[in-house]
């Protein structure tokens, strides 16, 4: 059964591709999974397993028992610096993914099978018959639970120790790299060298994604500046919602909505429109910025 509440699924169940692939399957539910950290065997172990959870419902480090610390790795700790401050301005992005999910329902992490134009790659395995382990000769049906959607437009490939290499399954429509805005493919299988400071994420065509564009000295009270990133090639809209982050008061409208909207220029350049959807501007921006990732100026 699914639940009409957001709330995050825990299970003392540790591995890493386990964690992933239960994040994955419980979206099939309309419910969240948290892939917590407590310890790891290495600083690769320690970093990969940062990224997953950094790019899950709930980032939690729960090392109660290993003591570990986020510095407990000294040549990963600018890393897990770094993919923490990147979640922390995906935050409106991120906020926005979860207004969705109270209102509609849509889980804000999602299996790809729950994507539009992803063609599951599933393959069937085993089928020979053993007199204990399968008596029936069953087979067993495998999917892609290695990677999955953030929000409407990120895809997120974790990558786990010992992976030099990733494959990545892409559904229809062109996409493209998160950090760089370059062209990754379209419809297809791309295997991409991995990079240990990075988690793989790649973006829709189209795809409008805001983020706060500074952290420091940004007290509670203060409306951080907004940098939009547009990528690829495609018009597209996208509706903003913020709120005080506090309290229930947004179910009674005290939330606003910001359309953020991409228009191609006659001369083929693209430019960026902020559009207010509510008389409530309390929660608006004070700056916004457009930064063009593929088409750049």
């Amino acid at each position: 059964g699914a639940s009409s509440k957001s709330f995050v699924l825990y299970s003392d169940y540790y591995g890493h591709e386990g964690y992933v692939t239960a994040l994955v399957n419980a979206s099939l539910a309309g419910v969240l999974w948290c892939p917590e950290i407590r310890n790891a065997k290495s600083a690769e172990e320690w970093i990969r397993r940062f990224q997953t959870v950094c790019f899950s419902p709930m980032m939690a480090l729960n090392a109660w028992s290993s003591g570990k610390k986020p510095w407990s790795y000294p040549e990963v700790t600018d890393m897990v610096r770094d993919v923490i401050e990147l979640r922390q301005k995906l935050q409106p992005y991120l906020y926005t993914a979860f207004h969705e999910y109270n209102e509609k329902g849509i889980p804000p992490f999602r299996a790809m099978v729950l994507e539009n134009g992803f063609e599951s790659s599933s393959e069937w395995v085993g089928g020979k018959w053993q007199d204990a382990e399968n008596p029936y000769g069953e087979m067993e049906r495998v999917e892609v639970t290695d990677q999955y959607m953030m929000g409407p437009d990120l895809l997120v490939a974790p990558v786990f120790t010992g992976q030099k290499n990733r494959e990545i399954v892409l559904p229809r429509g062109k996409w493209f790299n998160f950090y760089t805005g370059e062209y990754m493919g379209d419809n297809e299988t791309i295997t991409i060298t991995t990079k240990l400071e990075q988690i793989p994420l790649l973006v829709k065509d189209g795809a409008i994604i805001p983020m706060l564009s500074q952290l420091k000295g940004i007290s509670p009270n203060d409306t951080p500046p907004l940098e939009v990133r547009h990528y690829g090639t495609r018009e597209n809209a996208y509706i903003l919602y913020n709120d005080d982050g506090v309290s229930f008061d947004f179910e009674q409208g005290d939330y606003t909505l910001i359309e953020l909207k991409v228009l191609k220029k006659n001369n083929g350049s693209f430019q960026g429109q902020e559009n207010l959807l509510t008389d409530n501007n309390q929660y608006n921006y004070d700056k916004i910025s457009w930064r063009w990732m593929t088409n750049k100026p």
